[in-house]
Formats: structure tokens, C-alpha cells, sequence
């Protein structure tokens, strides 16, 4: 398999480490609004990469986190006069229901930030006894100026980093820094706001501090594949690198970095703050699961792309042209009907997986599934191929029903949020 790994900007080789499940580590919401449909582009996109990869026989352990605990979650909770836990909880039950509903299959592990407060004030204190990082004013910060390799994912120089950290959040003029890219891993309590005791007073841990720690938690030392939308590569990717390699003694943090390119509408980045969103549950209101994920999934990972509303009609009708195929074909129960493994169907499972091999080109696969169905429509050749194949990209069918291992694994995670 051939995977584009965002550190180096070239697509490589990609195989699993001897012994080992593929390592997965996905980058989750801060759950303090609704999420729309760049989200379920990445987690699709994620789903399709890892049935992949068990397709080929590749045991995977998978990890996505939620951010319960942020700026973002405290300034809304306090806009809504709902409590910072009840609000988190509620969006995280709303993302969850979304997920499960476009048949993606949940993480082993569902990892919240507030659980690894422990892990972060551990790695913090090695930081600081390193001389990677410093504490003032009850804050700690993360000494950019140490680490000579950052900036090597997102191939910025430091002057371009500057007003992006501001947009996303960082304060470069504060006072307490000692070079404004210096950023928070453990920010002082502020009056009103929840806190845990650490070594430098009451306070909270910074953003990026919070997946190092569940990764390293969960995943170890190196993962294989960490990723998330291409948004996140500076600041957040760029400095979970450096502070989680300043803590391991400089082994790699991370083999590949996985980037889901930006959705648009109406000619920009759709995105909470611009308000141009468009929702899945909404979508799936007159379409279903499938033609959603033939919507997404027909546009490249890597690639930029702007939704438009008849999408939805070429997809709707390739997921009944699927549908249709896979009941009327050949299968199991009706082998009088089907010529077994034809050679066109050999080539097109064939080229099939070839497609995901090459960088995940779902486009292509798409296309390949579409040709298999006309064989099989003209034909009354058989269907098991086809399924198989489309259950690879996480496609139903005429399965009335979800597996258990959507179902039930989505609804124990729910459990802990209060659903």
C-alpha cells in the first residue's frame, strides 16, 4: 500500500510493523457546537483507510479522541448557560449519533482529554526538566526555540507561523513568553473556569499537550498513522511532534501524518465560524446512508472539493444501481443464476483494490464498482463480489440493518456521555 505522508510530502510505501496491529490515531471534535460535513468526510474517509486495511488482513487498533475540555467548550458554555460537561456531552451524542448512522464503524478506543490529566502533568514535568519547557505565572509553555526541527511538517518558516497561531488561538504578545510561538501546555486557572491541581497552581492542560498524552496513552511511543483534517498540521500536528519527541527522547512520534483536505460551499472553507454549513442528519433526512458516502468518498482525500446540492442526485442513484445489482445478481442462494469468478470480475476486484492501494483513490474504486454492477446487471452474474467490495467502503446495500460492530460498539462508547 502507498500512502501521501504529509512529513516529506511524498506518497510511500506503506506496510504494518512486524507483530503489530497498524497503529491509528485520529484527531476528534471539541464537541461544543454542531458538526457538519467536512467532518463526516474525514471520519468516512478514516473508516474506509482502516476496513481497508483489515480487508488485506491487517489487524488495526484504532483511537480517536474528544477534546471535552477547551477554550471553545468554555466560552459557549458560558454564551448558553449550560454547564461545560452537560454541553460537551450532548454534542459529543449528536456526533456519535451521526457517525453511527452513516454506518462508520467506532474506535477500540474513544479517548477524552480530561481522562489523561495525570499523563500530561507527567509529561509537562519531563518537559521542564529537559528544558523544553518553562512555567510563568502558573503557566507552562512549550520552548519552541529549543526544538530545531520544528516546522518540519508543515514546511512553515517561523515568521509565517506567527499570525496563524494568532488565528488559531495562540497569544503571541503574551507577556509571559519568551518568543511569541511558544505555546501553551498547561494554562493557569482563570476565575469561573474548571480546574485541576498540577505542580504550577490550579489550571488546564493546553490543546495540542491533550492528544500527545492520549496517544502516547493508548498507542505508545511511535503510531503509524496520525491524522486529521489538513487544518490541524500547524499549529496542532507541528507541535504535538515536538512535544511529544522532546518527551520520548526524539523517537518518532508518528510514521505518517494522514490529512483530510477542506470541503467549501459557496466558495469557502465550510466551517462553523463562516456559518455555511451543510449537515449530514439533515442529508440523510431524503437520502440514504450510502448515497452519502458515494458523495464524499468520490472525491479524493487529499483533494480540496466543494459540495453542491445535486451531488446527492448521482449519488442516490449509483447507490440504487448498487443496491439493484447486489439483489438481483448472483450469490450464495442463487448459484444456478451466476458464472462463478468470471475473469472480468477477477479484474475488477483486482483493480479494485488496487485503487486503495494507491493513496486510498476511493474516486477510482467507486468507478469500478459501478462497472462490476453493470456485469452484474447485464449478466445476472454474481453479487458476492460486488458486496464484498462495497462493504469495504462501508457501503449497505440491501442490508436492511447495521452490524453489531457498529451498533454495539457506538452505543457502549455512548454509555459515557450520558447516552
Amino acid at each position: 500500500m502507498r500512502l501521501y505522508n504529509t512529513l516529506g510530502q511524498t506518497v510511500q510505501d506503506f506496510a504494518p510493523r512486524p507483530n503489530a496491529p497498524v497503529s491509528v490515531y485520529v484527531c476528534g471534535i471539541t464537541p461544543y457546537d454542531t458538526t457538519h460535513l467536512g467532518h463526516a468526510f474525514l471520519y468516512v474517509t478514516f473508516d474506509v483507510l482502516i476496513r481497508h486495511m483489515e480487508a488485506k488482513g491487517w489487524p488495526v487498533r484504532y483511537v480517536q479522541n474528544v477534546t471535552d475540555i477547551d477554550d471553545d467548550i468554555l466560552r459557549k458554555s458560558r454564551e448558553v448557560g449550560e454547564d461545560w460537561i452537560s454541553l460537551g456531552n450532548r454534542w459529543t451524542r449528536r456526533f456519535i449519533d451521526d457517525l453511527q448512522a452513516l454506518n462508520v464503524r467506532p474506535p477500540e478506543a474513544y479517548a477524552r482529554a480530561t481522562d489523561e490529566i495525570g499523563k500530561i502533568i507527567e509529561i509537562n514535568s519531563r518537559l521542564i526538566d529537559e528544558g523544553y519547557a518553562y512555567e510563568r505565572g502558573g503557566n507552562v509553555y512549550f520552548r519552541v526555540g529549543r526544538d530545531a526541527d520544528y516546522g518540519k511538517l508543515s514546511q512553515l518558516t517561523h515568521a509565517e507561523m506567527l499570525p496563524i497561531s494568532a488565528e488559531r488561538g495562540a497569544n503571541p504578545d503574551d507577556p509571559n513568553k519568551e518568543n511569541p510561538l511558544d505555546f501553551i501546555l498547561w494554562q493557569a486557572q482563570a476565575p469561573g473556569e474548571p480546574a485541576w491541581d498540577s505542580p504550577w497552581g490550579a489550571g488546564r492542560p493546553g490543546w495540542h499537550i491533550e492528544c500527545s498524552a492520549m496517544s502516547l496513552r493508548h498507542l505508545g511511543q511511535t503510531v503509524d498513522i496520525h491524522g486529521g483534517g489538513g487544518d490541524l498540521i500547524y499549529p496542532h500536528h507541528e507541535s504535538e511532534i515536538a512535544q511529544s519527541e522532546a518527551f520520548t527522547g526524539r523517537e518518532p512520534f508518528a510514521r505518517f501524518w494522514f490529512h483530510a483536505a477542506m470541503l467549501r460551499y459557496h466558495g469557502e472553507k465550510m466551517s462553523k465560524s463562516l456559518g455555511n454549513m451543510v449537515f449530514a442528519r439533515d442529508l440523510l433526512k431524503d437520502h440514504s446512508a450510502d448515497a452519502l458516502r458515494l458523495a464524499l468518498l468520490n472525491h479524493h482525500y487529499r483533494e480540496s472539493w466543494e459540495f453542491h446540492d445535486d451531488d446527492m442526485q448521482w449519488a442516490a442513484a449509483l447507490a440504487e444501481r448498487l443496491r439493484l445489482a447486489s439483489h438481483l445478481g448472483g450469490g450464495t442462494a442463487r448459484r444456478s443464476l451466476s458464472t462463478v469468478h468470471t475473469p472480468p470480475t477477477d479484474a475488477h476486484v483486482a483493480a479494485f483494490k488496487a485503487a486503495l492501494d494507491d493513496d486510498l483513490d476511493t474516486p477510482h474504486a467507486i468507478a469500478i464498482l459501478n462497472a462490476m454492477a453493470t456485469d452484474v446487471l447485464n449478466t445476472h452474474g454474481e453479487a458476492d463480489e460486488l458486496r464484498s467490495l462495497a462493504g469495504i467502503l462501508g457501503l449497505r446495500l440491501d442490508d436492511p440493518g447495521q452490524s453489531p460492530r457498529v451498533t454495539d460498539g457506538w452505543q457502549a462508547i455512548l454509555a459515557r456521555f450520558g447516552g
